[in-house]
């Protein structure tokens, strides 16, 4: 696949340029069939003939979400993709309404709470299919699921990030005990577990490693709760909190386009998130949701997400000049049943405690 990846160098300059300038930057070129696999021509014949597909998707931003759809457009000219952008719980939520009303809409689900592949496939709801890129992927991100129904398609990092005309380096919090401090009343910002994926992740964490006491003591400083992740990117750029509890790729996203927000890596380890992505069963699309289920886990996807601060999918995909990478800080993460039991959970103690 090195190959592969070298002669669409073109390609991945234009994921650069979407990352920078927006959608609009990509080149008109698209993939030839000499660049293709014997797989991918036999599935991009298959999905022209469909002519479209739905995805359903919490692991990115919006524009990250979108420049992915458009650049597998343009690699894939005649399939049109439908993003949508939405927090986990939300996203499956949406799809569990369809299954129940028997019409489905979604063609492929990318959630960051993998706990939703453990019960779709548990309930047959999810198609087998092994990408050929599943073998590409670096080694942290193989066999999650070793059946075959779902693949790690994403990763990100939760950390803490800071609003930097409001709080110096040496002023910031150190690691994520030091959030529970009465220094830091009114000031904290958060998502919820019941809507994102990456905050649930989060909450199961820190309740492993220092019980649900510390959700207690940091409802006494009255954080500022929003729905996504991304939210407290928000709240940080608006100056209404000072720290978040905060995905690493948005934020950063966010400082490079000049926003005063800088990141802290906590010594205690910032939480990794693996957000993996399946095709559900009986769907309208489905060799144009397999043509995509290889390309979230190909050289030019992972290039997209890498210049918008996430992590690499590919070993021959490097980190920008300057992102720190999750291989070079200290990183935590529960198990797959500890998310799947544990989120349900997390989110009921949330709203007893926060109330929201």
């Amino acid at each position: 696949m090195i190959g592969h990846f070298a002669s669409r160098r073109d390609i991945l300059k234009g994921g650069a340029g979407i990352a920078a300038l927006g959608i609009g930057a990509l080149a008109p070129r698209s993939a030839s069939a000499a660049e293709m696999t014997a797989r991918e021509k036999e599935l991009y014949a298959a999905a022209k003939q469909e002519g479209s597909l739905t995805w359903y998707t919490a692991h990115y931003d919006d524009q990250t979400a979108q420049s992915l759809g458009r650049m597998f457009e343009q690699l894939y000219p005649g399939i049109k993709v439908s993003v949508v952008r939405t927090t986990a719980q939300v996203a499956f939520q949406r799809v569990s309404q369809e299954i129940k009303a028997g019409a489905m809409q979604v063609d492929l689900l990318s959630t960051t709470d993998i706990g939703h592949y453990v019960y779709l496939k548990d309930k047959a709801l999810l198609e087998k299919y092994v990408p050929d890129n599943a073998g590409r992927v670096l080694e942290i991100y193989k066999n999650y699921d070793p059946d075959g129904f779902y693949f790690v398609t994403s990763a990100g990092m939760v950390a803490m990030g800071y609003n930097t005309t409001k709080l110096a380096a040496t002023d910031a919090p150190k690691n994520w005990t030091d959030l529970i401090d009465a220094r830091w009343k009114d000031k904290v910002s958060l998502g919820h577990p019941g809507f994102s994926g990456y905050v649930g992740t989060w909450v199961v964490t820190m309740r492993k490693l220092y019980g649900w006491q510390f959700f207690d003591k940091l409802a006494a400083n009255n954080p500022q709760i929003g729905r996504s992740i991304v939210d407290t990117v928000t709240m940080l750029n608006a100056g209404e909190r000072v720290v978040s509890a905060g995905p690493v790729a948005a934020t950063m996203e966010s400082a490079q386009r000049g926003n005063p927000l800088a990141m802290i890596y906590p010594t205690d380890g910032a939480v990794l998130i693996v957000a993996p992505s399946g095709i559900m069963k009986g769907v309208k699309h489905p060799n144009a949701a397999r043509l995509f289920m290889e390309y979230l886990m190909s050289a030019e996807a992972s290039k997209i997400q890498v210049d918008r601060f996430g992590e690499t999918m590919r070993p021959e995909v490097s980190p920008a000049p300057g992102v720190v990478a999750a291989k070079d800080v200290k990183t935590i993460r529960p198990t797959v049943d500890e998310i799947f039991k544990g989120i349900p959970e997390v989110i009921k103690q949330w709203r007893d405690t926060f109330g929201v």
